[in-house]
């Protein structure tokens, strides 16, 4: 057997055993069982500096974003985000890269009889045991103590309080836009949610926000008075000055804590993210010397051009032109429908289309309607997707009959999707709706790129 294909089976094995557990959708509101276990190892969370990073939406970019620019600072740098597209290491990476594969192997392993007391404690106390993704979160931490890192840039799997991420103290909370996601979890109300999601604030922690709702923000500024050090906000404490878009990315320019950072360049798209880019400045401001010194443009610069963020408003093909967006909330859909307009100047859309049965589909649908000539209602590999006849029963209603198609394969309805497209310069095809169905589109098209070569 060759390396690679070794590699690969164990990186499958790890999946395996960790999708034996309670999966990712039906966790657990607890820390404990996470707390234990790194107790258990050394508490390795410990041996590293954090930025934690919670929010509903932009909490992956902003992540990637602050990762980059403290790499460029000469720092070894860890990242956790959530969840994957296409493989299990792309939540774990070492320098900005997915963690080498037998190497996760190794520290699996060395962890795995960890695992086993711990569920066998909770199994004794009548609790359900560790599940995915506490089973992972306890998993990234010990890889990254083992690699050693000096930072890890650490975003939330749900909420903050309770989130086995939460078991780490960051020196620096950041917090995306906060709005509603995940009621049945976190609340019914933004309050709610957002005093879930203020849990990440530890004792002395420097705050950094985005915008927030008024609700949200009353609770953000409380839990900072108490217990953080500094809380700022965009908007108030730094902003971004000016933007523009192109087809390469977003130019900007951001007054920020301690610098002010002229025409910088990020190849997104989207006014949000020079939002999220200003935040992750912010961020990176607090944790390198407390706000007191600017970033350097040697590092700003080349750190900022070398982002990436996938399956967000990634543009996957040209010719016809595809974009991929994980808009999987209406706020994640408004979004997507105003970079639509403001980045690629409102093109003809054709959009393919699966929701999560969870999710607020008519809300999602409704924000896509305003940018969407006619949709393509589809469903991805997830187990949680919604059938295509429920969907399309509220796509219907949405959009009317006469823009709603159904095409159960999201293979074929990519297809199809070229087909419908109108042979004009700026006809965008738009895959959206959740991250499964991203995942699926960017392996199918591995797939083909793999068989061509």
């Amino acid at each position: 057997m060759s390396s690679s294909s070794d590699a690969l089976k164990k990186i499958q094995e790890i999946e395996q055993s960790l999708m034996a557990r309670i999966p990712e959708h039906k966790l657990r509101p607890r820390l404990e069982p996470t707390r234990r276990a790194v107790e258990l190892l050394g508490d390795p969370q410990k041996s590293y500096r954090v930025v934690h990073v919670t929010g509903t939406n932009g909490k992956t970019s902003t992540s990637r974003i602050i990762e980059r620019i403290l790499r460029e600072h000469g720092l070894r740098t860890g990242r956790f985000t959530s969840p994957h597209l296409i493989n299990l290491n792309e939540r774990i990476a070492l320098d900005g890269e997915p963690i080498d594969n037998e190497i996760l192997y190794e520290v699996f392993k060395d962890i795995e009889p960890v695992l086993d007391m711990v569920d066998q404690e909770l199994l004794d106390q009548g609790e359900s045991r560790l599940t995915f993704f506490e089973a992972l979160a306890v998993l990234a931490f010990a890889a990254f103590a083992d690699a050693p890192i000096d930072v890890l840039v650490l975003e939330v799997g749900m909420g903050g309080a309770w989130d086995s991420t939460n078991v780490a103290d960051g020196d620096v909370a950041v917090f995306t836009p906060i709005d509603l996601d995940h009621q049945e979890r976190l609340g019914e109300t933004i309050t709610e949610i957002a005093e879930t999601k203020s849990g990440i604030i530890k004792s002395g922690a420097a705050v950094v926000s985005a915008v927030q709702p008024q609700e949200a923000l009353d609770v953000l500024e409380k839990v900072s008075s108490e217990i953080g050090d500094t809380f700022r906000i965009l908007g108030q404490d730094f902003t971004v000055t000016e933007y523009i878009e192109s087809e390469a990315g977003i130019t900007f320019s951001v007054e920020g804590l301690a610098g002010t950072y002229q025409n910088l360049f990020i190849p997104l798209h989207g006014a949000y993210q020079a939002a999220n880019a200003a935040v992750a400045i912010a961020a990176v401001e607090e944790f390198i010397g407390g706000a007191t010194a600017p970033i350097s443009d040697l590092i700003l610069r080349p750190a900022l051009a070398d982002v990436s963020s996938p399956g967000r408003l990634q543009v996957v093909s040209k010719s016809p032109r595809i974009i991929l967006d994980a808009a999987h909330n209406p706020h994640g859909a408004f979004s997507l429908a105003s970079a639509l307009t403001d980045s690629f100047g409102l093109p003809h859309v054709v959009g393919v289309v699966s929701i999560l049965g969870e999710k607020d589909a008519e809300g999602i649908l409704t924000e896509l309607e305003k940018v969407m000539a006619e949709i393509i209602i589809t469903k991805s590999t997830s187990v949680r997707a919604s059938s295509t006849d429920e969907l399309a029963t509220i796509a219907r209603k949405v959009f009317g009959d006469d823009r709603v198609t159904v095409e159960e394969d999201f293979r074929e309805a990519l297809s199809l999707a070229e087909v419908k497209l109108p042979p004009t310069p700026n006809s965008t095809i738009v895959v959206t709706g959740t991250v499964s169905l991203i995942g699926d589109v960017l392996k199918f098209r591995q797939i083909q790129e793999d068989s061509d070569v």
